[in-house]
């Protein structure tokens, strides 16, 4: 994951982070990898870019684990892709790992700014 803006480019993020991107991009329909990696983007106002190294294996873990599920289609440019659905089973993991994150968010800002 490339952070826009930094000396270095690059931004890590916890273990997960990607994955509960992945899925909250699906949340909005069946996408293929470049759309989902496009709606990363856009979404974070171009400060986050997902490489396509990092942005498939999530999508081929997320699939082994059955949080999505993927089909072949045509793309409007008449190109095969492989579109990709959150399952019910990745609706409730998004769920969790929303919640998750809000408590991570909270406990760090407490770390961070203490009263």
């Amino acid at each position: 994951m490339v952070m826009k803006g930094r000396s270095d480019n690059r931004f890590d993020l916890l273990q997960g982070t990607l994955d509960m991107m992945i899925l909250r991009a699906l949340t909005w329909g069946p996408q293929h990898g470049h759309g989902i990696g496009l709606w990363i983007r856009t979404s974070s106002e171009d400060l986050l870019q997902v490489e396509h190294g990092s942005l498939y294996p999530a999508l081929h873990r997320l699939e082994r684990q059955r949080l999505v599920a993927a089909e072949w289609k045509m793309t409007e440019n008449k190109q095969r892709a492989k579109y990709y659905r959150l399952t019910p089973t990745g609706k409730k993991q998004l769920t969790a790992a929303q919640s998750r994150w809000d408590q991570l968010v909270d406990i760090v800002a407490r770390v961070m700014r203490p009263a």
